[in-house]
């Protein structure tokens, strides 16, 4: 016999206010990881957040507040209110009307001004004594992601794993369709571009496991080309690449050419070595872009 007593199930009252608390947060689950850093990059970018919202508010609340004033003041029944039907220039409400949008405007630029070179995504992060900053090359591709570790000298599909509290510097690129590299919790999208390379420079501040995806629609595949970074402690860090270096396939040129090939879903796996500079191959098109799925016989008719 259970003994436990359990929670009543809510009443059609309490399904209805269910319902609506989740109709009103669906617009806000798309913000969660942005609204929820777990580093600086993501710190800063959420304080220009909240920074652009209350001066942007400078304006919205007192239009609404008006909107309402306006409105129970000059209703039909208020014999105190001044109608001035022919009323044609008010050079105080000019000002009033002018003045005000310029200066938002001349406060969200300067806060723009001022946040794009502090986040700057090429501008390396301060290192801690005794941590160096970890180097991650990253390759998009139909339609999953490639992380080369030069330093390691190991590789993994689809799973990023980075120590906690060390900076990464990350260099990008693509070797398919342009594409953009995203972890919300951490900030700093980009953009990945065959035959460019771009800089981003992030950092977790405390282990945990991220979400990352692709922000940049590329194809069929869009949908499921995401990845899971794993922040865990520098000794963890050095588990992991031990193990990677213990199993799995060598990354060489026919290798690159073999995971180019698109695909979907793709489970994470770790490649046991790296071929050094394969990434500058891959960014200067020495290696060519991933090829298509493989062709299907035609039948004969």
């Amino acid at each position: 016999m259970d003994t436990q007593r359990r929670p009543p199930a809510p009443g059609r009252g309490g399904r209805l206010r269910q319902a609506a608390a989740a109709c009103l947060l669906a617009p806000l689950g798309g913000c969660y990881g942005v609204l929820d850093p777990q580093g600086p990059v993501g710190a800063g970018e959420k304080l220009i957040l909240l920074d652009a919202l209350a001066i942007m508010l400078a304006i919205v609340i007192p239009v609404i507040v008006a909107a309402l004033g306006f409105a129970w003041w000059f209703r039909a029944s208020n014999s105190r209110a001044r109608y001035l039907p022919d009323w044609e220039f008010s050079g105080r409400i000019e000002l009033v009307v002018w003045s005000i949008p310029a200066l938002v405007i001349m406060f969200l630029g300067g806060l723009a001004w001022i946040s794009s070179h502090d986040l700057d995504p090429a501008q390396p992060l301060p290192a801690t004594p005794g941590q160096p900053t970890l180097q991650v090359e990253v390759v998009s591709l139909d339609w999953k992601w490639l992380f080369i570790y030069p330093d390691q000298g190991v590789a993994s599909v689809n799973q990023l794993v980075v120590p906690a509290g060390t900076p990464l510097h990350l260099r990008l690129t693509s070797g398919s369709v342009m594409t953009a590299f995203f972890v919300p919790q951490l900030g700093g999208m980009i953009y990945t571009m065959n035959g460019m390379v771009t800089q981003l420079n992030l950092q977790a501040d405390r282990p945990g496991a991220y979400a990352g995806l692709a922000s940049h629609f590329s194809g069929d595949g869009f949908s499921g080309m995401h990845f899971e970074t794993r922040a865990v402690p520098p000794a963890a860090f050095a588990a992991w690449v031990a193990a990677a270096k213990s199993a799995g396939p060598v990354l060489d040129g026919p290798a690159y050419v073999a995971l180019s090939r698109q695909s979907q879903d793709v489970a994470p796996f770790t490649y046991r070595a790296a071929t050094p500079r394969l990434f500058e191959q891959i960014a200067t098109l020495q290696l060519p872009p991933g090829p298509g799925p493989a062709a299907t016989p035609a039948r004969a008719p």
